[in-house]
């Protein structure tokens, strides 16, 4: 089964809205939820999500995205 972009959008918006406002996980998942609800599928998001900066939103935005892509 294939999770769709606005499924992936709505879960990193939930897992956002746990974590405090400025922190790295905050910004990977606010990234990851408003690429997915932009884009057409998963490997729009991904390529939008690769250009992210800085780096360590990027990798954290792209692992957090893997990881719910997965589910």
């Amino acid at each position: 089964m294939t999770i769709d972009n606005l499924d992936l959008a709505d879960s990193a918006r939930a897992l956002a809205d746990r974590e405090p406002a400025g922190t790295l996980e905050h910004a990977a998942a606010a990234s990851v939820a408003i690429t997915c609800a932009t884009t057409r599928d998963a490997g729009q998001a991904r390529d939008a999500l690769s250009g992210i900066s800085p780096e360590d939103v990027r990798d954290a935005a792209l692992a957090l995205f893997d990881r719910l892509s997965a589910q």
